[in-house]
């Protein structure tokens, strides 16, 4: 058996073939579309995966505004935000926080998908989310996506 021939391949910054996708969250369910989203830029969808390297792609969400949640979680589910000051905790729900940013409701659930850790910070950095069709990323020739 000639051992040579199986050589385990590890990813690193410079063999990395990272590339741009849009996805559209039109009538997506939030969690079912983070889920499929954080899992595309950390790169688990690739065979050449490596788990310390960030070798996934580049995603742009557009009609972030579109997006649902099943149940009664639009109106009950509160994202907490603590402003560093005694008696400074907040809550928001999803409903309040459409209004003002759509974007950051798939922005938040993508985050909490990713590592708690410096390589998750620095995949974060690989989403873009848009609240209309329109975004400015046309000259990376990014590729749709139906999830």
């Amino acid at each position: 058996m000639n051992t040579l021939s199986y050589k385990t391949v590890s990813a690193n910054a410079k063999t990395v073939n990272k590339q741009w996708v849009v996805v559209d969250a039109e009538g997506e369910i939030l969690g079912r579309l983070s889920s499929k989203i954080a899992m595309i830029i950390r790169g688990k969808n690739k065979p050449e995966y490596t788990p310390h390297v960030d070798c996934g792609d580049n995603v742009i969400v557009i009609n972030a505004d579109k997006v649902k949640l099943t149940g009664n979680k639009f109106s009950e589910k509160q994202y907490v935000s603590y402003t560093g000051y005694p008696g400074g905790q907040r809550f928001i729900s999803p409903k309040e926080l459409m209004a003002k940013h759509p974007q950051r409701v798939i922005e938040k659930a993508v985050r909490g998908m990713l590592p708690k850790t410096k390589l998750g910070k620095k995949l974060y950095t690989n989403l873009f989310v848009y609240a209309g069709a329109n975004h400015p990323h046309a000259a990376q020739s990014p590729k749709t996506i139906k999830l």
